[in-house]
């Protein structure tokens, strides 16, 4: 599902709600969610799962083309963890 499509479901799901509005609020939770994880804070969802960062420490990679050898920098990586409730509904 992208973005769109989502906004599309809610949008039909409330009719009361003009789909700009809609749009704004779909927006404005996904940049809340990005500002909280950039500042190094973890979200969470209950019932639907946790969002956090993880450090991945420098290594030296491979080039797979030409098999050599590349340093690779450190970077953080958003990791997500799904909820309970989340995972009993997928494995049902």
């Amino acid at each position: 599902m992208t973005k769109s499509e989502l906004i599309q479901r809610l949008a039909e799901a409330n009719p009361h709600l003009y789909q700009r509005d809609v749009e704004r609020i779909v927006t404005t939770i996904f940049d809340e969610i990005t500002d909280a994880l950039a500042n190094g804070d973890r979200v969470e969802l209950r019932g639907f799962g946790a969002f956090s960062v993880k450090e991945r420490s420098a290594r030296v990679g491979r080039n797979p083309r030409t098999g050599a050898a590349v340093n690779v920098a450190a970077k953080y990586i958003p990791y997500f963890k799904t909820g309970k409730q989340l995972r009993e509904k997928l494995n049902s």
